[in-house]
């Protein structure tokens, strides 16, 4: 894989891509930054990502993934993802730094454009409020949330509560204290202070997370 632009976001995919045991090529045209991460990846390179003989000197063609994770330089974002598109990699993943940025990536062609400064708002927002543990978009309009069991559950089933059927969310799984995270099943039983993971459109499951404060 290829991650192109290594400032925060981008080395840090990079070597957490290197941690599941991905080969990883990651280029930039700052040097200090090629240099600071040149003994972590698997290969680093000092170029212009939006000179087409470059990439493909690279081999970037031959790539089967490929990630624009150029934040600062808007113009080089989107001529960078257009060529990639151009030199045919079957998956490119973009950065966008703003919605207008974001739609420009789409109208490209972009397999899947991120928003990891707004989705992080969104994930930290939820949890300042107090209405869950932890959030995460999956979708448009699907999420996924930790939350506490409140005290009206407390000794009822998974069968018992309704769950899809009364709140529109699904239990995906639930955590004792000092315990990991189990599947759900109907005749799991639920005690205060216990930990949900809850999924479903997101203006149900927002709801739900309410419900326990």
């Amino acid at each position: 894989m290829a991650v192109i632009g290594l400032g925060r976001f981008g080395t840090a995919l990079a070597l957490e891509l290197v941690k599941t045991g991905r080969e990883v090529l990651g280029i930039d045209s700052d040097e200090k930054l090629v240099q600071a991460n040149a003994e972590a990846l698997t290969q680093v390179v000092q170029a212009n990502s939006t000179d087409e003989a470059a990439l493909r000197e690279l081999g970037i063609p031959d790539f089967d993934s490929a990630v624009v994770a150029i934040g600062s330089d808007l113009e080089a974002s989107i001529l960078t993802a257009s060529l990639l598109l151009q030199l045919g990699v079957p998956e490119v993943w973009a950065k966008a730094t703003s919605v207008s940025h974001g739609r420009i990536l789409q109208q490209l062609g972009v397999h899947h454009v991120i928003f990891p400064e707004m989705d992080m708002g969104k994930r930290v927002a939820h949890m300042v409020s107090g209405e869950s543990l932890d959030y995460i978009q999956l979708d448009e309009d699907f999420v996924m949330a930790k939350t506490e069991v409140p005290e009206s559950f407390d000794g009822k089933t998974l069968s018992d509560m309704k769950f899809r059927s009364n709140h529109g969310v699904t239990v995906v799984a639930t955590r004792k204290e000092g315990a990991s995270y189990l599947p759900s099943f109907p005749e799991t039983v639920l005690h205060t202070g216990d930990v949900m993971i809850v999924s479903g459109r997101t203006s149900q499951v927002e709801e739900f997370c309410r419900m326990g404060w």
